[in-house]
């Protein structure tokens, strides 16, 4: 018996983008071949959760994410009031008694960023706290693998969720293999993981894989006009600095944004001419102004402006610009940084991002990064080593 109809689309009332993925699940979930485990995998703000919310839906005949068109064999209203269904996140230490709301986010909207690293708060904009967040043995023993012992009460199957196992700490990650390595028929998991190089490789043998993928703009601009109400044109526009992330997207103040797009290009420029008073007063007013998500939209807007100029030396034509209306601009610097080694610029900033992610100051990273871009875009070698990064310490101390 299937899981689903075949004229049923799977997660056709939420999900955002990800068709082959979706049509990888609809065939697994309209098959009477049930796996006892699946992994789903991709980049940050793709719509992991969300996708595996779906499919521990459509296995226990849920109507809500997915429209089940009058076939649905529970009445429960979501996931989250389904006695079979238990959803796992990792938490930092001291940090159980946050776990509920959070969980509690993810049933009004299964994208909402619950993730500690990302939002350490939820009813602050303070973000000055880093909080990793991981699955200890203790909360593995003490609240996952009782579930393993449980019958379905009236769903199909026991459905448990566990979001990011890739930050399972190695003893709970051996304990767990243990249960996969012996399958139980009334009992699925559906796991995700964004860093699967840091998985066990027996978890991913023991697991059917579902890989998400960055999502394109388009599939972002759409999801923001279907779900969150955006018009076209403020869509188009947070769609473009997403860098396909569509989760973190929906935080973006377009206003702010689109202000400080010029500052981007000052930002630039100051960097070339070294004009260090121009530099701070435009970093000083990011990292007062700006809560993470903008920090990180305007790192995706200058890493796209990077790109912009990089495509237009390279072959002389608007036709793949995303910042058509500044080509100006972009000529400009262009024929300016004849040698500009434009490429680790960008790898820059996509470091750089990882360091936001994880609560450095806006100020001292643009500061570190403003020298960087000094040299690289002369096309020369920056005056401190990559690997010497913290002999930028002395200056921004100063600064």
């Amino acid at each position: 018996m299937s899981f689903i109809e075949n004229n049923i689309s799977f997660g056709d009332r939420r999900l955002v983008g990800q068709q082959d993925a979706r049509e990888k699940a609809e065939r697994i979930l309209k098959s009477d071949r049930l796996n006892h485990a699946y992994l789903i995998t991709g980049p940050t703000g793709v719509g992991k959760k969300a996708f595996a919310l779906a499919m521990a839906e459509a296995i226990n005949g849920i109507d809500n994410l997915t429209n089940l068109r009058g076939t649905a064999e529970s009445k429960k209203s979501s996931w989250f009031a389904h006695p079979d269904i238990h959803l796992f996140i990792p938490f930092p230490s001291k940090g159980e008694n946050e776990i509920q709301p959070r969980i509690e986010m993810l049933a009004q909207d299964p994208y909402e960023i619950v993730d500690f690293a990302v939002r350490p708060a939820l009813n602050s904009d303070n973000m000055s706290k880093n909080r990793r967040a991981f699955y200890p043995i203790d909360y593995y023993r003490s609240d996952i693998q009782p579930l393993m012992k449980y019958n379905p009460n009236e769903g199909r199957r026991t459905v448990v969720v566990i979001t990011e196992i890739d930050t399972m700490r190695k003893e709970a990650a051996n304990a767990f293999l243990k249960f996969l390595e012996e399958p139980s028929s009334r009992l699925v998991f559906i796991l995700t993981a964004t860093k699967t190089d840091q998985l066990l490789p027996t978890v991913i043998s023991r697991c059917q894989q579902i890989r998400l993928n960055p999502l394109s703009e388009n599939d972002i601009r759409d999801g923001l006009v279907q779900f969150d109400h955006k018009s076209e044109e403020d869509a188009s526009f947070l769609a473009r600095m997403a860098d396909g992330n569509y989760s973190l997207s929906r935080f973006f103040d377009v206003k702010t944004l689109k202000q400080t797009r010029t500052e981007i290009i000052d930002f630039l420029r100051y960097s070339y001419t070294q004009d260090v008073p121009a530099l701070l007063k435009i970093v000083n007013e990011w990292n007062s102004k700006l809560n993470t998500e903008n920090q990180i939209a305007v790192c995706n807007s200058l890493e796209q402006f990077l790109r912009d100029i990089l495509v237009y030396r390279e072959q002389k034509s608007t036709q793949l610009v995303t910042n058509v209306d500044q080509i100006e601009v972009i000529k400009k610097f262009t024929a300016t940084m004849k040698d500009a080694r434009i490429i680790e610029m960008i790898e820059h900033l996509q470091s750089l991002k990882q360091l936001l992610y994880q609560n450095v100051q806006l100020k001292y990273i643009y500061t570190a990064l403003s020298m960087r871009f000094t040299a690289l875009m002369r096309g020369v070698d920056p005056l401190i080593n990559e690997d010497e990064a913290w002999k930028h310490l002395p200056a921004l101390t100063e600064g």
